[in-house]
């Protein structure tokens, strides 16, 4: 068996993977013209989380780590926003939105945690 890498291991980054995977089963149902637009940029910030959290627990500072938790933070800032347009929009439903609204927080706190643990 392959050496699973640490951040694999985590709960945070395993969250934000299943995130990443409800973001794109979100917006497969976005209108055709959002394919460059909002379906993409929420795509770029879903992924964006789990790539920060596995490099920046890579990183040999803590200035470094945190740094990079800190970009996965703002793209969850990001995800938010675009799920409340998505909303307004009438991209997505108002359950459809509640359950995304309670995975981003799920990981925020997580997330969260994490940082502190690393300070």
């Amino acid at each position: 068996m392959i050496n699973e890498r640490p951040h694999k291991k985590l709960v945070t980054w395993q969250k934000a993977v299943e995130l990443v995977t409800e973001i794109y089963r979100m917006t497969e149902v976005f209108p055709r013209k959002e394919e460059f637009g909002i379906t993409a940029q929420m795509r770029r910030a879903a992924i964006s989380v789990p790539s920060n959290i596995a490099e920046g627990l890579t990183r040999k500072t803590k200035k470094d780590k945190l740094h990079f938790l800190n970009i996965a933070q703002a793209s969850l800032s990001e995800i938010d926003t675009q799920i409340e347009i998505s909303l307004r929009l009438g991209y997505i439903s108002q359950e459809v939105y509640e359950g995304a609204e309670m995975k981003v927080i799920e990981v925020e706190k997580l997330l969260s945690g994490l940082a502190r643990s690393i300070v």
